[in-house]
């Protein structure tokens, strides 16, 4: 056995294929070389298949999208004015109570729609109905004083015209005798001197004297005592004109009376009022926006009880810029884009432009000590009524206008 190692065999290289030999391509045909006609026809067919593809015509309507749309912002820009910062506005009215009291009912809740006149809270009013019962019953009670004093002054009037009749004929007839006497006394008188006459002549007697001398001696007494009773008469007339007087003073006291009635007529009526304002009705036709009490609770006088609003009567209320307000008027159309209702339309019209800026309204003003100014754009308050509002508009809600200045 041959045990030797035998010699390395050598390592075999790889063999690279030579391509066998294929039969030969047909030559390309001779192509004219007129100028560079070919190659622009080449550029133009690439350009052209360029043109037409998918991503050229994206390109192109982005693009003609692009202007159609500047075009239009810019036309809008010279022709409308834009508020993006707008909200509703409404009156809120504040319902409180003129009287403090118990809170027993209130029929409304919150987003209730009330009519006018219909009843929102009643206060405890038996209080003050008591109260106006009194003052019934002390009017009442005048009125039956005044009654009395009444026909009071009616029997006094009418005794005193009876004694003013009486008394006026006594003085008369007493004027009238007194008169007859001195008409008596004075032909007495006169009797008298020519019965002296005749006695000095010693026509007549003494005895004839001395009669005549009594019929005057008495007709002088009948006169003292008629005048005396004249006297009496006209004091007994006197007394009745005072009686008479007294009226005056009933009189007086009827028209005290009369005003005191009046007084606590006003107190009545006064407190009827305050019976009245107990029971709190809507003044408006209105939507209830927030309560503030429910009943059982005691309310105080002022104190605010709901807040409502009417709404049918709800406005816009835009702050523009200064240097847009110049180009604004009274009756401009407005479209107003409303958040909450996106798809539908709303249509107004410009009603007030402000008289001064919002920065005049301010609670805090801003005084400028340090003498560092920043000029700063302010806003004008513009109301707009709305004239188509195709759905119920809340207060507090953002809307954008867009006013036609054209």
């Amino acid at each position: 056995m041959d045990q030797s190692i035998p010699p390395p065999t050598p390592a075999i290289k790889p063999v690279a294929r030579v391509p066998m030999p294929s039969s030969p391509a047909p030559a390309p045909a001779p192509t004219p070389q007129t100028g560079a006609a070919p190659r622009q026809r080449q550029w133009s067919a690439g350009r052209g298949r360029a043109l037409l593809r998918p991503r050229s015509f994206v390109i192109a309507a982005v693009l003609l999208m692009a202007l159609a749309y500047g075009g239009r912002e810019l036309y809008m820009r010279f022709t409308h004015v834009y508020e993006y910062d707008a909200r509703v506005s409404a009156d809120i009215v504040t319902i409180s109570s003129r009287a403090d009291g118990w809170l027993v009912e209130m029929p409304v809740r919150e987003g209730m729609l009330v009519e006018a006149g219909q009843v929102l809270v009643r206060i405890d009013d038996r209080i003050a109905k008591l109260r106006a019962d009194a003052f019934r019953a002390q009017i009442e009670g005048v009125r039956v004083e005044r009654a009395r004093l009444r026909a009071e002054r009616k029997l006094d009037k009418n005794q005193s015209d009876a004694q003013m009749r009486t008394r006026t004929s006594n003085v008369t007839v007493r004027e009238k005798a007194l008169g007859a006497l001195r008409a008596d006394l004075d032909f007495a008188k006169l009797e008298l001197e020519r019965s002296r006459t005749l006695f000095a002549s010693r026509v007549i007697n003494e005895r004839q004297l001395q009669m005549a001398q009594v019929a005057v001696t008495k007709l002088e007494i009948q006169i003292l005592q008629l005048q005396a009773e004249h006297e009496q008469a006209e004091g007994s007339l006197d007394e009745a004109r005072v009686g008479h007087d007294r009226l005056g003073v009933i009189d007086a006291q009827i028209e005290a009376l009369t005003h005191q009635v009046a007084n606590l007529a006003a107190q009545l009526h006064q407190q009827l009022v305050d019976v009245e304002d107990r029971t709190i009705k809507s003044p408006i036709p209105a939507v209830i926006d927030r309560t503030f009490v429910l009943p059982g609770e005691y309310v105080a006088a002022g104190q605010r009880i709901l807040l409502l609003h009417n709404p049918k009567e709800v406005w816009v209320e835009a702050n523009i810029k200064e240097t847009q307000v110049s180009r604004l008027k009274l009756g401009q159309l407005v479209h107003v884009s409303v958040d909450a209702y996106p798809d539908d339309k709303f249509t107004g019209r410009v009603a007030r432009i402000g008289s001064a800026t919002m920065a005049r309204f301010a609670l805090i003003p801003t005084p400028n000590p340090s003498g560092n100014f920043t000029k700063i754009t302010q806003r004008v308050a513009v109301k707009i009524d709305m004239v188509d509002m195709p759905k119920p508009l809340t207060p507090g809600m953002m809307v954008e206008v867009d006013i036609d200045v054209r």
